[in-house]
């Protein structure tokens, strides 16, 4: 990845375009960037091997074929996650290579029935295999593309003798702060363990009842991922509300601010953005955009990067 970074603010492809192809297919990765996005957002966990895979879910059922194969047939199990009791298929019991030999799925098919279509097409990459694909990418392209990966479920990790850090390890000593590359994560614990030993820039995201300390975070992270709510909340029945000072207060603590998360569906969109009744029909998605850019929002998540490329010509 070359060091020189595009102009903010960023377009940051979701889990890859993950409105149009199942999340972090190397399809859906592909159509991102082909799309302009200047960034892709990989979920990371930790393989039963110290390895990085580009899963969101630490149970595998949802998102991928893991159910229909006979071979994995005795790795279904039961565990507790974040105080949650789930059953099913779960990352940390695969290597690396028997989670590559998985197929990709659509989470969301009634919704998005076009990305489903490609169901079953696309094997589950790792970290490596992304960070390749992004560098193809952007020699192709001729421009800079990055990456800024979420560190998923560390407290879990760090439990079962998995800790991000050590399966980290090759990356922190590749990358670092002029790299278009950033790690992400709602628990401040594990960017504060990578500050330690790195310079690579962190983003410390925030849940949609956060009340953050910038002060505190700015010690240990470049910027603040927060909830599209804290930043234009809604009310009891959708309609967005005035908008916070949470990019201006970020700003003057030194943050950068990337929002999440931008979908096109009447299903996320505020309601008077919303254009008839059908939860899969597409609104009105380009003025979010418009009007979070006006705020001055440094970085976007976006599952339908070519709309949000489109909104930043204004």
């Amino acid at each position: 990845m070359p060091p020189s970074e595009p102009a903010r603010p960023w377009v940051i492809a979701h889990r890859g375009a993950s409105g149009l192809r199942p999340e972090h297919s190397e399809a859906a990765f592909r159509l991102g960037i082909a799309q302009g996005a200047d960034f892709v957002e990989p979920d990371l966990l930790v393989t039963k091997d110290g390895l990085l895979v580009a899963r969101h879910d630490l149970e595998l059922s949802q998102t991928t074929d893991v159910a229909d194969r006979p071979e994995y047939a005795d790795r279904r199990t039961a565990k507790s996650l974040d105080g949650d009791e789930l059953e099913g298929w779960f990352a940390d019991d695969f290597t690396l290579a028997e989670l590559k030999s998985l197929r990709a799925r659509e989470r969301m098919p009634l919704i998005r029935p076009d990305s489903a279509a490609h169901d079953g097409r696309y094997p589950v990459l790792g970290f490596d295999d992304l960070i390749a694909l992004v560098e193809e990418e952007a020699a192709i392209r001729g421009r800079p593309v990055g990456i800024v990966a979420e560190l998923k479920h560390p407290a879990y990790f760090d439990a079962v003798g998995l800790p991000f850090e050590r399966a980290l390890a090759p990356v922190l000593a590749r990358y670092g702060r002029d790299d278009p590359l950033f790690f992400a994560s709602f628990d401040a614990g594990v960017l504060r363990r990578i500050r330690a030993v790195s310079d690579i820039r962190l983003v410390q995201l925030l849940e949609a009842d956060a009340a953050p300390d910038l002060a505190g975070i700015a010690s240990y992270a470049d910027a603040i991922g927060p909830a599209k709510a804290l930043i234009v909340p809604r009310a009891a029945d959708g309609a967005s509300q005035p908008p916070t000072s949470l990019i201006a207060d970020a700003h003057a603590a030194g943050l950068g601010v990337f929002s999440w998360t931008f979908r096109s569906e009447n299903l996320f969109l505020p309601a008077e953005l919303r254009r008839g009744g059908d939860p899969a029909a597409h609104g009105d998605a380009e003025a979010e955009y418009r009007a979070f850019y006006a705020l001055g929002i440094d970085a976007v998540f976006s599952d339908f990067p070519e709309q949000a490329v489109a909104a930043r010509t204004f």
